[in-house]
């Protein structure tokens, strides 16, 4: 039995721009995304133990369910599963939960990631992050990336990734104005699900001119279930944000900043304004995860 606790950073997934270019037979809607992972995020922790359990603390630890419905289980029973002589032994899972449920940020998804992440080193797997992403999939369509946690390019229905190593650091101010958005009500309230696709990236471009020419296409509809998010916008743009958008389906969005110093003033400024939102400074991980 592995000895030691291992820990892993489950980071807030930030959706940059997000087309909605068409739907699959089955539903799921075909996507395009520019995605980055924070500093800011969840943490997950895997310990010896003589018995499966799992456990959650932090801030938003109240809207976690506890039964096997949850994501974290979810990944460690998968695992175990495609791993069965190789990971035979029970585990406490501690999960530390820091961002909002239903926040467009990726919270659950990145937490079941972590676990993935977190186990493959536990039990000496060695699955590398090709076959944890596959094993992630039938969980969610944000797994994938998640697994991979550093800025990429998804598409499909989210399978599908481009990494991308060269992407400039970016300081970044979350704020969710304490609304739960549930993916399924923003899609039903989208019309067009057949848009342009993103236009071509390269990470020698000026980042922000590139923004200014995409979309979130699933803002609109996310503001016709919560008028909030057009505060929220309206807030960062108020305190100084170069860009500001909401992050995949809701109600958090985002505000780019020049650097960590306008980031954490913006944050205090928005903080104090608006004491029961969510508010978070930041700056994006890159290619190893730091």
């Amino acid at each position: 039995m592995q000895r030691f606790s291992v820990a892993e950073h489950a980071p807030a997934k930030i959706n940059l721009a997000l087309h909605v270019v068409g739907r699959r037979d089955d539903g799921y809607h075909l996507l395009e995304s520019l995605v980055v992972f924070t500093a800011f995020g969840d943490r997950i922790v895997v310990s010896p133990a003589e018995e499966d359990s799992f456990v959650v603390r932090g801030h938003f630890a109240a809207h976690v369910p506890l039964d096997d419905g949850n994501l974290v289980l979810r990944a460690r029973d998968a695992l175990r599963a495609a791993f069965p002589e190789q990971s035979a032994g029970p585990v406490a899972i501690e999960l530390e939960k820091h961002l909002p449920a239903a926040s467009g940020i990726g919270g659950g998804s990145s937490d079941a990631a972590a676990t993935l992440r977190a186990l493959d080193r536990f039990w000496n797997l060695g699955a590398g992050e090709a076959r944890l992403q596959a094993l992630g999939l039938p969980l969610g369509a944000d797994l994938p990336m998640c697994v991979a946690a550093r800025p990429l390019i998804a598409a499909g229905i989210g399978e599908h990734t481009q990494m991308l190593d060269a992407f400039p650091p970016l300081h970044i101010v979350l704020v969710n104005p304490g609304v739960a958005v549930g993916t399924p009500d923003v899609f039903r309230a989208l019309t067009q699900r057949d848009n342009p696709p993103l236009p071509p990236f390269d990470t020698a471009d000026a980042l922000q001119d590139w923004l200014h020419r995409t979309r979130n296409d699933l803002e609109q509809p996310a503001r016709s279930v919560a008028a909030e998010i057009g505060e929220t916008l309206d807030a960062l743009k108020d305190h100084g944000a170069g860009f500001a958008r909401m992050s995949g389906s809701g109600a958090t969005c985002f505000g780019l900043f020049t650097d960590a110093a306008a980031a954490e003033a913006a944050a205090a400024g928005i903080a104090e304004a608006w004491p029961y939102w969510f508010v978070a400074a930041t700056q994006t991980l890159h290619k190893d995860r730091d």
